[in-house]
């Protein structure tokens, strides 16, 4: 029987139920420490409205993603990655905190998902080969103007010719700036959609959440 904690939430998306297990953020919080300058913020504990958008984006792109080479770049709890391996896709999943990983590969294995190869990794510093991705996607990633370059280096490296990536974000003026970055990496962007989405957290106003495409 599926052992549930008091954090875990529990969502239909996409045509399925997902089990998602979770830390207490109220641990998380006082246990936050400094890193290099960085406040450790457990962003990666939740499951964003970005995200639940980006979901429906996959679902729908399916035809395109399945049996490709897709990257989860910043995954946090691994929802959107699961949700691309249950659709087909051939995924890597990628986080800063090792943490989340930990709480992705859980998660993997309450929702019953083989396959996704999960990495620690810091996109200012690459692990893996340049041009590796036909298509990488991404949920709410952008909080400091200091993000947008290598967030558009790292794109740019990690997608193959003719590759596509997807961003969705609630609606930050910071965004911006990375799409002002963007053409200095030989990307290009448009926007997919926006569309208000329902929160999973207690908040009743949904949020205004837009999906960009990237191409190289």
């Amino acid at each position: 029987m599926e052992q549930f904690t008091p954090f875990d939430r529990i969502f239909s998306s996409c045509g399925r139920i997902w089990h998602m297990r979770r830390a207490d953020m109220d641990t998380l919080w006082a246990d936050m420490e400094k890193r290099e300058g960085e406040e450790r913020l457990p962003y990666w504990n939740e499951i964003w409205p970005s995200s639940l958008a980006l979901a429906g984006w996959l679902a729908e792109m399916q035809d395109d993603i399945r049996g490709k080479s897709c990257l989860d770049m910043g995954c946090g709890l691994g929802f959107t990655a699961l949700l691309g391996r249950w659709l087909g896709a051939e995924v890597t999943a990628m986080d800063y905190e090792a943490q989340a990983i930990e709480y992705a590969n859980v998660n993997a294995t309450l929702n019953g998902i083989d396959g996704v190869r999960f990495e620690v990794m810091d996109w200012r510093e690459p692990s893996l080969p340049p041009a590796s991705f036909d298509c990488i996607w991404a949920g709410d990633i952008m909080y400091e103007q200091a993000f947008a370059e290598p967030v558009a280096a790292f794109i740019a490296s990690m997608l193959k010719a003719g590759g596509r990536a997807w961003i969705a974000e609630p609606g930050r003026d910071i965004f911006h700036h990375l799409l002002d970055t963007l053409p200095a990496h030989g990307l290009r962007h448009k926007r997919i959609c926006s569309l208000p989405v329902s929160p999973l957290t207690e908040q009743e106003v949904p949020v205004p959440v837009t999906i960009w495409e990237v191409a190289k």
